[in-house]
C-alpha cells in the first residue's frame, strides 16, 4: 500500500505542474491576469521541493540507468498496448496523461525501490538503521 501512495503523490506533483486541463501550475503561472507573483513563486517553490525529494531519492536508489529501464519497460508496455489494438496514440491529451503516468511510475518506482529490494531478498539496506 505504501508504494501506491508514493506512486500517487508522485502523479499528483506531475500532474500538478502540468496537464492537459485547464488546472495546472503552468498554465496558471503564465496567465496574464493570474496570480501575485510571490503566489506564483511559492507554488514553484513547493513543486521544487516535491521535485528535489523524488529525484534525488529515485537517483539514489536505482540511479539514471534504473531510470532509464523503469521508462523503457513502461514505454514497452505502452507500445504493446498499442500494437494490440487496446490504445491509440490519435489524442494528444491522452499522450500527455500516459506520458504523466509514465514519468510517475519511475519516481514511484524510485521512491519505492527500497522496500520492493527488501521485501524480494529480505536483506535491509544500511540506511534502515530505525528497524
Amino acid at each position: 500500500m505504501s508504494i501506491l501512495i508514493r506512486w500517487a503523490f508522485a502523479f499528483t506533483l506531475l500532474a500538478a505542474t502540468y496537464n492537459p486541463t485547464q488546472w495546472n501550475y503552468v498554465r496558471w503561472a503564465s496567465a496574464p491576469e493570474g496570480a501575485p507573483l510571490s503566489a506564483i513563486v511559492f507554488g514553484g517553490l513547493v513543486l521544487a521541493v516535491g521535485y528535489i525529494i523524488y529525484l534525488r531519492a529515485t537517483l539514489r536508489s536505482i540511479g539514471s540507468f534504473g531510470m532509464a529501464l523503469v521508462l523503457a519497460v513502461v514505454a514497452a508496455l505502452l507500445w504493446m498496448l498499442y500494437d494490440l489494438g487496446l490504445l491509440r496514440l490519435d489524442n494528444r491529451d491522452m499522450n500527455v496523461w500516459l506520458a504523466i503516468l509514465a514519468l510517475s511510475v519511475v519516481l514511484g518506482t524510485g521512491l519505492s525501490w527500497s522496500i520492493v529490494r527488501r521485501r524480494l531478498s529480505g536483506q535491509a539496506d544500511v540506511d534502515d538503521v530505525d528497524q
